[in-house]
């Protein structure tokens, strides 16, 4: 009888025991859990800021490489202009000279590279020229597609787009009937390229059709 209550009782102190664990194993992994969480939430925090940073300033640099002389702050002019029949906007950065309109950033887009998308900054003259260009993001081949960013503006055969006019029908390639050179073996790139140009164009006009003397 002695022995068969020892062991009710040591049973029980046992059962406590691992109630006990239990309970601090679980309290350690909560913890250990919701600071995981913490520390995860902080860090995308500061890498989103950092890439958010990064972002504004390659496109505040696009914008000062492809504008005409200005004395005005294309960013802080910016705007955003949808065409007719789309929802996405593009950002148009327009540039003064003293009240004179002389240009504007566009930043635009083609869905047909190679690789998917690609989005280019493209500069204009107060007559729609192309004064030129800053590839922003791409994932096309390397040494083929993502050969655009010096390619279109090289004074090799017809390839610079620089000084033309999008909306001229020889603003294409000459592989569709225009007069611009496209990149060698890799003429997706090249005519998402020109249609991002013609995007560009567009939206500019739309701009201009809008503007406000200053």
């Amino acid at each position: 009888m002695f022995v068969h209550v020892s062991l009710e009782k040591g049973g029980v102190l046992m059962a406590v025991d691992n109630k006990s664990s239990f309970l601090r194993i679980f309290v350690v992994l909560t913890t250990f859990c919701a600071l995981s969480g913490a520390l995860l939430a902080w860090v995308h925090s500061f890498t989103a800021e950092a890439v958010e940073r990064a972002a504004l300033e390659q496109r505040a640099q696009a914008v000062s490489i492809v504008l005409p002389s200005h004395t005005n702050d294309p960013l802080a002019d910016a705007c955003s202009i949808a065409l007719a029949g789309t929802d996405r906007e593009l950002e148009v950065y327009p540039a003064f000279s003293g009240t004179e309109f002389v240009g504007a950033a566009v930043e635009s887009y083609s869905l047909d590279g190679f690789s998917g998308e690609i989005v280019v900054m493209y500069g204009f003259d107060a007559h729609g020229r192309v004064v030129g260009y800053e590839v922003v993001s791409q994932a096309e081949t390397p040494g083929l597609g993502a050969r655009m960013q010096q390619w279109f503006r090289m004074d090799r055969g017809n390839r610079s787009v620089i000084g033309l006019d999008p909306c001229d029908p020889a603003s294409r390639l000459t592989a569709d009937g225009g007069s611009i050179d496209g990149i060698t073996a890799a003429t997706i790139t090249s005519r998402a390229f020109v249609d991002a140009m013609a995007r560009a164009r567009a939206v500019f006009d739309v701009y201009c059709s809008q503007k406000e003397t200053r």
